[in-house]
């Protein structure tokens, strides 16, 4: 658990919870998963981390949103987190929409947008369907080029890796 923060705009607020879900993006590129990380906050204080894990964790559901969610449940002994808000540095996927909606979040905040898969805005709005019996609030690009960045530079640098094995079997 964090510990509480002074009171701010909540465009400050967003923003210095933003970074605490950027530390949980790193912790999964060091594994070298990718670096997606997740926080659930509830009154000011960090009751949820995340980080990417499925490659390592050899779990296909062990993405930063999910985890973020199931240790704040443990944390406040339930499974509705009404009263809090889930920070992710990506866009989340549809599996991780429908975690955030039967988790009953107030509100989901991500930084960066994902074309290919995102849930809530690139592909689909998933969290707007009508058929959807909890509506969560949902904030877009808070510290979208941080988040951006990260998620790049980690592709970027696997491209890299696998341009110089190519590379490095066609001089054998």
């Amino acid at each position: 658990m964090t510990e509480k923060v002074p009171e701010q705009t909540l465009t400050e607020m967003d923003s210095f919870w933003m970074k605490e879900a950027l530390k949980e993006a790193e912790k999964a590129r060091e594994k070298g998963e990718v670096p997606v990380g997740a926080v659930v906050v509830r009154d000011g204080k960090i009751v949820g981390r995340g980080a990417n894990q499925p490659i390592s964790g050899c779990n296909p559901v062990a993405h930063a949103e999910v985890l973020a969610l199931q240790e704040a449940a443990g944390n406040v002994k339930n499974y509705r987190l009404v009263d809090c808000e889930l920070y992710v540095t990506l866009e989340p996927c549809t599996m991780c929409a429908g975690a955030i909606i039967h988790s009953r979040v107030k509100r989901v905040i991500f930084g960066a947008l994902e074309p290919k898969a995102g849930a809530l805005v690139s592909q689909s709005r998933t969290l707007e369907l009508p058929y959807m019996n909890y509506r969560v609030e949902m904030t877009s690009g808070v510290l979208e080029k941080e988040c951006s960045e990260i998620i790049s530079s980690f592709f970027r640098a696997r491209r890299e890796v696998k341009k110089a094995e190519k590379k490095r079997l066609k001089l054998c």
